[in-house]
């Protein structure tokens, strides 16, 4: 499906011209350079033709009247080994350059897809499973490159070949070429009928492709949950489920091929029993024992285009059903538009006011309705409330992760909208409730907050946060690896890793998405004085789970059901008894117990 707005397109409605086409118009580099390419597979194709005439011409001049002329048929042949040598060379400089073509259209390709991924809006990130996404930059970009690097220099080729050979044909015989005509014929409607069928069908293995990878993805993220809580069962069964799909969808698609194949091999054999029989019958008053021979050439010539048209079809199809689940994310609209060239947010800590700020999910389920508020520059405020009351998205809209569907997020004067892309990035820094790291050292997953940060200014954040000691205990202290997703340290050494980062990024604007969620009693000690540290002289606002983040914050916000229903220090709120004060006795109720 295809998104125009908040509507949807079925895509098996799409042609197959009408997506080659989409897809050629917004690939650039497939066309850059695809002229001299097809001249030169032109010539190869074209060239091929030669040898045919040359075998006529040796048999019709070389052995004519019962005699043979032994300097025809050696210039003859010499003619044939050098026509060879120029078809290999000509063939071997196209595909080289289709091949350079090809993967560079593969790279730019991945890249787009890649960047508009990052683009696209929270809306997005959170309809879409990260499977689907994933298999849009893989498994579908990877149909295209058979397509690429042999498929679409064929249909040039082949479609070359076919029309040169049937010309020469009726060069030679205008009969044995109506009559191979004629016998090609019914293939016509028999290949519109495959193509149909094949591009919904490969649609289908393109889905079911998606779904598959998310379903292994999800196995592989939550094996440690999975194992823990004995679910190996249900999970083994949906993705049993998954890949069986995959296999039916898989194997419908191919059935088409299996029935070409054969249908290509069954004409090619009728036409060359056709032209024997009929180009005999004809006698040697129509046709020369050369030129019949010549045209039997041309038949086996024409067999070959037509019968690998066949198996190009097939490849099309998976190829096109491919592109156009790619040409589907490039069509989702991307909501967070940069200002170009934007309003520069002042350094330093930033005033923060939100104005009627409404949310809502291209579902139509609104998630914030009339949030409204101001936070002084310099203030630590904690955000609280039941789960699903719209605390995180209200810190993804303060990182602009996505845009209010009205009303105003306005940092430092300025509506974030309009703000340059650099100079909020350098303001505002959102620390995220998993800590994702990459797969390399500690010291180079800090260095993100600010690239090319050198080695002395890392040690700085690290010291100036009080955690010089936790990484000196490391085993190999700023060069440790974090593993893949940051997985050979604990999730509360990710988050001060996190924090360490957002420290050298240096940040006006600090949000911290449940930053002390899920860490050990010790390691929130040394977290909440490194957060303490890290708030110094800043605008910091944490989304909190644990509510000594609350007592210990300047301002709370009370988030329920998407709506700022209390605002005030901790002491205030506590007074009042209202919904933060419920919250708090539940807290320490449930701190107690434990």
């Amino acid at each position: 499906m295809t998104a125009r707005g908040t509507e949807l397109v079925d895509e098996d409605q799409q042609p197959a011209l009408h997506i080659l086409r989409r897809a050629v118009r917004e690939s650039p580099e497939l066309r850059r350079g695809l002229g001299v390419t097809v001249v030169f597979a032109l010539l190869s194709a074209l060239a091929r033709l030669v040898l045919p005439i040359l075998v006529q011409q040796t048999l019709d001049g070389g052995f004519a009247e019962g005699s043979v002329d032994v300097g025809f048929v050696f210039r003859a042949t010499l003619a044939a080994g050098v026509l060879i040598l120029v078809i290999y060379g000509l063939t071997t400089i196209t595909y080289r350059r289709v091949i350079a073509v090809a993967e560079n259209t593969l790279l730019a390709l991945r890249v787009r897809t890649f960047d508009h991924i990052q683009r696209l809006s929270l809306a997005e990130h959170t309809e879409k499973r990260k499977g689907v996404l994933t298999a849009r930059v893989t498994s579908d970009v990877e149909t295209l490159a058979q397509f690429a690097q042999w498929g679409a220099l064929a249909w040039i080729v082949d479609t070359a070949l076919i029309i040169g050979t049937l010309a020469v044909m009726a060069v030679y015989s205008w009969q044995l070429a109506l009559l191979t005509v004629v016998v090609y014929l019914p293939l016509l409607p028999i290949l519109r009928f495959i193509q149909r069928r094949q591009l919904r069908a490969y649609n289908r293995v393109r889905t079911r492709t998606a779904d598959t990878l998310s379903q292994t993805s999800e196995a592989v993220s939550g094996a440690v949950t999975i194992r823990a809580y004995g679910y190996q069962d249900e999970v083994g069964e949906r993705l049993a489920d998954a890949n069986t799909e995959l296999v039916a969808a898989q194997t419908n698609a191919h059935k088409f091929f299996s029935i070409l194949a054969p249908t290509m091999d069954l004409f090619g054999g009728v036409a060359t029993g056709a032209v024997a029989v009929v180009g005999v019958l004809l006698g040697p008053d129509t046709l020369t024992v050369g030129e019949l021979t010549a045209f039997l050439f041309l038949v086996t010539i024409l067999i070959q285009p037509i019968a690998q048209l066949g198996e190009v079809l097939d490849q099309t199809q998976t190829a096109l059903a491919g592109w156009w689940k790619i040409l589907q994310i490039h069509d989702i609209p991307v909501d967070v538009v940069e200002a170009d060239p934007g309003v520069d947010l002042p350094a330093g800590a930033p005033t923060v006011v939100l104005r009627h700020v409404d949310f809502a999910y291209r579902t139509g389920d609104q998630v914030l309705h009339d949030l409204s508020f101001e936070i002084p520059a310099g203030t630590s405020v904690a955000v609280v409330g039941e789960t699903g009351s719209g605390k995180s998205t209200m810190a993804k809209l303060l990182a602009r992760l996505a845009d209010p569907t009205s009303g105003q997020v306005m940092v430092a004067g300025a509506d974030l909208r309009t703000a340059s892309e650099p100079s909020r990035s350098r303001l505002i820094r959102m620390v995220p409730q998993d800590g994702f790291l990459f797969d390399t050292t500690l010291a180079e997953n800090i260095r993100f907050g600010r690239p090319g940060a050198t080695d002395a200014q890392i040690d700085q954040a690290i010291a100036s946060l009080g955690l010089r000691d936790w990484v000196d205990g490391l085993q190999d202290g700023i060069e440790t690896s974090a593993g893949e997703r940051g997985e050979g340290i604990s999730v509360g050494e990710r988050q001060l890793v996190a924090l360490i980062r957002a420290q050298l990024a240096d940040a006006g604007l600090l949000i911290l998405d449940e930053a002390t969620s899920a860490v050990d009693p010790e390691t929130e000690v040394r977290m909440a004085e490194a957060l303490e540290r890290l708030s110094r002289g800043r605008t910091t606002v944490s989304i909190a789970h644990r509510l000594s983040t609350a007592e210990r914050a300047d301002l709370v916000l009370v988030m329920d059901n998407g709506r700022l229903v209390e605002s005030g220090s901790h002491d205030e709120l506590i007074a009042v008894g209202g919904v933060y004060a419920g919250l708090y006795a539940d807290w320490v109720g449930n701190t107690q117990s434990q």
